[in-house]
């Protein structure tokens, strides 16, 4: 299923308030409560939302949307996204990919470049990108999360720390106003760690419906960073730490 902009802009909605009901929808989108409960519905049997009578609610700060919901959401954005960032990646570079629908979006993106090495722990990814000859391609040692093709762990987390890349690329699943990085699994944010320390350059790749998103573990902070692509402006609190730590913003 592919999202309309109203589904999209109402997935926004409902993350940054928590739970809104279809009477205040109706007024927002200016259509009928019966397409606004057909968008909950389809969202809610995404997994992107959570349905109730007469509204809707943000998912759990404790567990990730599925993957394949992931995959389609915001694909423009993403698609658009990957684009620009891999303008900075020169032919020949070292690279580390971490997990994430985002960074497969990028790999896909990559794939006209040459003579790239590159180090990840997302199964996807490394399938993507040994379809180059030239490129060479490190898959980490860990665990397999089933559900995403992510590998994570102790394991991981000291492979990864073995090299020291030119770029990060690194996605997210949520950032919130104090430039917290978040994200839903411990053993995911270690190695994200490992990825950040470990990189000359980390280019952390957002779409706008990350900004304001809750998760509940702390990957680090914005100020990490040394470039940002969105599609978006983000928000002021947001602007105001790039702007204070140099941080270059890339808005698509």
């Amino acid at each position: 299923m592919a999202l309309n902009q109203r589904q999209t802009e109402l997935i926004d909605l409902i993350h940054e308030k928590g739970f809104i009901t279809i009477d205040e929808l109706v007024q927002i989108f200016k259509v009928t409560p019966q397409t606004i409960r057909r968008d909950l519905n389809s969202l809610a049997q995404l997994g992107v939302i959570i349905r109730h009578h007469g509204g809707a609610e943000s998912i759990s700060t404790t567990e990730n949307t599925s993957y394949q919901s992931r995959k389609i959401l915001n694909l423009e954005a993403k698609e658009s996204i990957a684009k620009e960032l891999v303008k900075m990646i020169p032919n020949g570079s070292s690279l580390f990919i971490n997990i994430g629908t985002t960074t497969e979006t990028i790999a896909r993106a990559l794939l006209n470049h040459s003579a790239l090495n590159i180090v990840t722990n997302n199964i996807h990814v490394a399938t993507i990108l040994s379809a180059k000859e030239d490129f060479t391609v490190i898959i980490a040692a860990g665990e397999v999360r089933h559900r995403d093709g992510g590998i994570i762990g102790e394991a991981t987390c000291d492979f990864m720390s073995q090299f020291q890349m030119d770029f990060g690329i690194i996605g997210i699943s949520g950032i919130s106003n104090d430039g917290s990085l978040l994200d839903f699994d411990l053993r995911e944010v270690k190695v994200a760690q490992a990825i950040i320390n470990n990189s000359t350059n980390v280019l952390l790749a957002a779409d706008h419906s990350k900004f304001g998103r809750n998760a509940m573990i702390k990957q680090g902070n914005i100020a990490q960073i040394n470039h940002l692509f969105t599609d978006q402006e983000p928000p002021e609190a947001i602007k105001e730490i790039l702007k204070n730590n140099a941080i270059a913003t890339h808005i698509i």
